[in-house]
């Protein structure tokens, strides 16, 4: 797809782990043939010829250690299921001792069972397949696995389980969707964080992408803010340390969008934890961006270090970055000035058009260029003027982001059947693509100028589409793809932070 031209350049690699296993990834995250909750959407299970066998798994202990007896479970709750040959397969989970096992029924002495476990959200299970591998014993028409944990609490790995069987001697095996306990998971958006930190490479400090990664941690501190779950906190620091000295250094590079999106994650982090350093490096992104201030088109930051491009994402997080830090800043004036700037020239530069939504940019002559109305710019601007309005307390502002937030809700071309899609929305990217991102930017928009509103007039709309995605748009891990209004396709960084995006900002509203 042709993406805005300032989205126009190749995307940062996958962390290896998940690049080695992109190949594999959909094949049993979407197209097996297991039935799950009917709330969830869920692998219909796949039948595949036997897999070699495994090398052997290391043992996990937590609670309890791998292979316990499932007759000490305290809980049996079965999420998926499939069928082979008649056979009835399921995935049991024991919530409270954070265990599961695998069972299959309805057989014959010699059909076999098995667990895999995947760290990182069924993309590979190399490490933990054919766990407590068992068959029927004589005179059974049915048996089960061991108990095995989902989680490893040793290196915070966050664990799914699927359970698979094959009928006797026959060569196909039919395995479950994947599924996990309820831990970390007692709400949308808290199932919907978890689910994103199985995307979270601990060892780069990134989810997937640059800018992307900065989307994805402002995300999952906004829901802990918002649901009060800390335990993914350690990602906020661990980011900090990791990336701090990469590309042009204190998340800075010679995409000035790039640079806001990171500001304003750091803004973020500062009050979830009163950090201070957090704000600083806020502030040195805010500078930078600063600096490329021109007077081409009367004003405004352009795109890139060396691209004169003046666009509206640019420019919008320029306006809600600098505000932000005056809102935090004791004493200060210049920030203030720079986002109220920043709101005089994008006003006047023709780039809100007609229908008062936001096309992409300006030409070299200055005017509107016309270009595609992405949903991230109509929604950065509205938590913009939010906060410039916390700064000033110009009534005029909200009024203005009302004018715009009544016209991207209610567009027939940005929400066909009434949910929100992007135009041009992708297929095929693993959910790693700039637009897989787009929306979430809108909804955390709107989100945080229906807050700024005492009549929260956007609540309705944000809890719609919460519910569309939930239904027709989830895995039985809560992960999500790229359509909210289904069908389910893609998994990934960008699909599933933009998705906790909405389920923060629909239990925000």
């Amino acid at each position: 797809m042709q993406l805005a031209p300032s989205r126009r350049r190749a995307r940062t690699a996958l962390p290896t782990a998940v690049r080695l296993a992109a190949a594999l990834a959909l094949t049993p995250l979407l197209a097996s043939t297991a039935t799950a909750a009917p709330t969830a959407t869920s692998a219909p299970a796949s039948t595949v010829a036997v897999a070699a066998e495994p090398a052997v798994s290391a043992v996990l202990c937590n609670k309890h250690c791998d292979a316990r007896d499932p007759a000490a479970a305290t809980s049996d709750r079965v999420p998926v299921t499939a069928t082979l040959y008649g056979r009835s397969i399921a995935l049991h989970l024991s919530d409270n001792d954070v265990m599961g096992w695998a069972s299959i029924d309805s057989g014959a002495a010699g059909d076999q069972t098995w667990l895999d476990r995947s760290f990182d959200g069924g993309r590979t299970w190399a490490s933990g397949s054919k766990l407590g591998a068992t068959a029927t014993p004589a005179g059974r028409t049915g048996w089960r696995s061991q108990m095995y944990n989902v989680d490893d609490w040793n290196t915070g790995g966050i664990g799914a389980l699927r359970a698979c069987g094959k009928a006797g001697d026959r060569a196909e095996i039919a395995c479950t969707g994947w599924a996990r306990v309820d831990w970390n998971a007692g709400s949308r958006s808290k199932a919907a964080a978890t689910a994103l930190m199985m995307n979270y490479d601990r060892g780069s400090g990134k989810f997937a992408g640059w800018w992307t990664s900065a989307t994805a941690l402002t995300s999952l501190i906004d829901n802990i803010r918002i649901s009060h779950m800390p335990s993914y906190r350690y990602a906020i620091a661990n980011t900090y340390d990791k990336l701090r000295t990469a590309e042009g250094g204190d998340f800075t590079n010679s995409y000035l969008d790039d640079t806001g999106w990171w500001g304003l994650a750091w803004v973020a982090a500062y009050d979830l934890t009163g950090d201070r350093r957090y704000l600083d490096t806020a502030r040195k992104d805010a500078d930078h961006m600063a600096a490329y201030w021109t007077g081409k088109c009367g004003g405004g930051v352009q795109w890139a270090t060396d691209k004169p491009y003046k666009n509206a994402i640019t420019n919008e997080l320029y306006i809600q970055l600098s505000a932000a830090l005056h809102n935090r800043v004791a004493g200060d004036t210049t920030y203030l000035q720079r986002a109220k700037d920043g709101w005089a020239w994008f006003r006047a530069s023709g780039m809100i058009n007609s229908g008062n939504t936001v096309n992409d940019g300006l030409r070299d002559d200055c005017t509107n260029n016309g270009d595609t109305t992405w949903t991230y710019n109509q929604g950065v601007i509205l938590a913009a003027l939010a906060e410039l309005n916390r700064a000033t307390g110009d009534a005029t502002l909200l009024t203005r982001a009302r004018t715009l937030a009544d016209a991207s809700t209610t567009s027939a071309y940005l929400n066909p059947g009434s949910t929100l899609h992007e135009p041009y929305e992708p297929d095929g990217t693993g959910c790693t693509s700039d637009g897989d991102s787009f929306k979430g930017a809108y909804v955390r928009g709107l989100g945080l100028l229906n807050k700024a509103l005492p009549d929260r007039p956007y609540s309705a709309y944000l809890d719609r589409q919460a519910d569309t995605a939930y239904a027709k748009n989830r895995t039985s891990l809560d992960q999500y793809g790229p359509h909210w209004a289904g069908p389910l396709k893609d998994l990934g960084n960008g699909c599933q932070h933009s998705a906790l995006d909405l389920m923060n900002a629909a239990e925000d509203s």
